[in-house]
């Protein structure tokens, strides 16, 4: 890595993150709303319950003075732990219609309902809890203040496990609902990246996750000398496609990476975690997440859990993205033989691949569509091994019947392509075929005019002539940027496309960067990310 590695880190949180987290979850108190139309019974409760503490959290105590108000109350607060319901407030059965309106409008199950009646005979007892979702029922000649707090205990812990077991829930139906999403996934990168971001949300499971856990990470491939970084968050987003050595890590950092690696499971610390990953054929995978938090067991379960179904689909999507680099490497190599018979050298079928893909993303055409297309644009002129040398390398202008014969090559192409099942094939016939029709329908074979070429075509035309002009070829040198712009502007809406031609201007830094990585007679450098348009 090159000097960004001394800020890539600067904007952690502080060691201290975990304790303020807990000092935090200390002060967040249970709310207990308590709903009767009498002063005194309100005063008295705040003095018994003053000093009370469950889990190490106090209690915020909340007033209604009626059934109505206290409907209210609690749509402003629906997590509300514990509410003590005076059942004659406005009406003789005021409370026993809270209660219902609780239970079934609000549809608050997790609260806990204690009715306080000083009248029992107006709601006899076994009648109340036998007829409505109540969690107790109490005389408040015996409500002393001994067995105030004692209830509270009670139902504080009823309403802590309750929510814990909602918190499962909700949990494992994110890790369902998480799996799903990456199984759907098959590049390996945004594979990482999908992870990555699931498995931040799911660290982000904690009511109070919004104050604390701004999380930030990286995946990783262990190499035999440090770590490939496939994705990155926050932070970390300026290391993406990076090769990383140990020493361009905080040992902090490092060193959970190692250890994770080392003990091949997941690890988690105060502050952050790792999450270890090995595939079948022995590679391994890590996930990075700082600020993750001191997780409780809940946490870890969901987390083994998720990771567990990760590994597997680590391992089909790693087979799934060796095929397919295989098959982009065969393609590359293809196309260039091609090249390479027509004298031209370098990196010309990269370069096209690299820029129909961007064009096909900002054109706003599928990831997998706009995938297809990069596989398939390198062999546009696949079709030109059956034309003889001479003609083919000549370098001075075509006699007519030559230039008869050199059009030939988009046929040859396409019949080489076209009887193939595979998308990239099928794709890579079209191209072939298309690549030199003319948006006025000008071009050859066919005259196809407009959206009668199909998008693929189009698309590769504007990457090859664009990369044809802007490099050295037998019969002439580079042309100027320039230039190169100016013919573009005059054949808008002629020979090419004119909205592409409006992507390509506005993306034209992209197309540049992609220019000088991929350039002739080297292999693709390394480079700073390329800039956003």
């Amino acid at each position: 890595m090159d000097d960004t590695s001394d800020f890539l880190f600067a904007d952690e949180l502080p060691d201290t993150v975990s304790t303020e987290k807990d000092a935090f979850l200390e002060q967040v108190p249970w709310k207990v709303l308590v709903v009767d139309d009498e002063e005194e019974v309100h005063s008295v409760t705040r003095l018994v319950l003053s000093d009370y503490h469950f889990g190490g959290r106090p209690l915020e105590i909340i007033s209604a003075y009626s059934a109505q108000e206290a409907r209210q109350v609690l749509k402003q607060h629906p997590d509300t732990a514990v509410a003590l319901v005076d059942v004659v407030m406005e009406t003789d059965h005021a409370g026993l219609e809270l209660v219902k309106s609780i239970r079934e409008e609000l549809t608050n199950t997790r609260i806990r309902v204690v009715l306080r009646t000083g009248q029992p005979g107006q709601a006899p007892e076994e009648t109340v809890i036998s007829d409505y979702d109540i969690n107790d029922y109490k005389d408040k000649t015996e409500l002393t203040a001994t067995k105030l707090r004692t209830l509270m205990y009670s139902t504080l812990r009823s309403f802590r496990d309750i929510t814990a077991l909602e918190a499962s829930r909700r949990g494992l139906e994110q890790v369902i609902l998480s799996s799903a999403h990456i199984f759907e996934i098959t590049s390996l990168q945004r594979f990482a990246s999908a992870v990555l971001l699931q498995l931040t949300s799911l660290l982000n499971l904690s009511e109070n996750a919004a104050y604390f856990r701004v999380s930030s990470g990286f995946a990783v491939t262990r190499e035999s000398n440090g770590y490939h970084v496939l994705a990155g968050t926050g932070n970390y987003e300026p290391m993406i496609d990076t090769h990383s050595q140990p020493t361009d890590l905080p040992d902090g950092v490092f060193q959970a990476l190692e250890l994770a690696t080392q003990e091949r499971c997941n690890q988690y610390f105060d502050d952050h975690m790792v999450a270890y990953f090995q595939t079948r054929s022995g590679q391994e995978h890590l996930l990075f997440i700082s600020n993750a938090g001191r997780l409780n067991d809940l946490d870890r379960q969901l987390i083994e859990i998720f990771c567990a179904n990760v590994a597997i689909a680590f391992e089909n999507t790693h087979l799934k993205d060796e095929l397919e680099q295989t098959q982009q490497e065969t393609v590359y190599m293809l196309g260039e033989a091609i090249e390479s018979r027509s004298r031209e050298t370098g990196n010309h079928v990269k370069r096209v691949a690299e820029i129909s893909h961007l064009l096909a993303l900002k054109a706003g055409l599928s990831t997998e569509t706009a995938d297809t297309i990069k596989l398939a644009s390198p062999l546009h002129d696949l079709g030109k091994v059956g034309i003889p040398d001479a003609i083919l390398n000549k370098p001075e202008r075509h006699t007519e019947k030559e230039w008869e014969v050199m059009q030939r090559h988009v046929g040859i192409g396409y019949e080489m392509l076209r009887t193939s099942n595979r998308p990239v094939l099928r794709t890579a016939a079209i191209i072939a075929q298309q690549h030199h029709e003319h948006w006025d329908g000008g071009g050859y074979p066919n005259g196809l005019k407009q959206e009668e070429i199909h998008i693929a075509g189009r698309i590769t035309a504007i990457a090859d002539v664009f990369d044809a002009l802007s490099s050295d070829r037998c019969y002439k040198p580079a042309w100027k940027l320039d230039d190169v712009l100016s013919l573009f502007h005059e054949e808008r809406g002629k020979q090419f496309d004119p909205n592409l031609v409006d992507l390509m201007m506005d993306h034209i830094d992209d197309i540049l960067f992609i220019r000088d990585r991929y350039q002739d007679n080297q292999q693709p450098t390394l480079v700073p990310t390329p800039p956003t348009s």
